[in-house]
């Protein structure tokens, strides 16, 4: 079996598993979780999760809705550079605990996430950083390729 072949079986064999996916993201687009850190978050865990697929996507999204590139090009400097409000950087910093750390870390980041957003809100950006985290495992796994 080619690599090309084993990828679209791979395709054939997750596209239930990624519809089901695609309902809870129709969840989270029903929230109240504002659209600009919807973007900002999935840019950001794609970073980290090296996901080309993600990160282009993402990007041209974030920019489609009215994101300025400036901030987009300093994302992975988010907490030294000054562009972005408050409740942005505890969206960040709880994508960035979700994907990378363990619990240690997570109670004075939900104290702070609590600051900016009600608990609803709350809850959809925690779906937002698993769902991200899934489909980026998904493109990964499937070498870039697009769904």
């Amino acid at each position: 079996m080619t690599v090309e072949t084993k990828r679209k079986h791979l395709l054939k064999t997750t596209a239930a598993g990624s519809a089901e996916l695609a309902k809870v993201e129709g969840i989270i687009a029903d929230s109240h979780l504002p659209a600009g850190i919807k973007h900002l978050v999935k840019l950001r865990v794609s970073q980290i999760n090296g996901c080309v697929y993600c990160v282009g996507m993402h990007n041209k999204e974030a920019r489609d809705d009215g994101e300025i590139q400036d901030r987009l090009d300093h994302l992975v400097v988010w907490r030294q550079c000054g562009k972005f409000s408050e409740p942005e950087m505890a969206a960040l910093a709880w994508a960035e605990a979700l994907t990378l750390h363990g619990p240690e870390t997570l109670e004075h980041l939900h104290d702070e996430l609590e600051r900016h957003f009600d608990h609803d809100t709350v809850g959809a950006l925690t779906l937002s950083v698993v769902m991200i985290n899934a489909w980026n495992r998904l493109a990964i796994s499937m070498h870039g390729d697009t769904f």
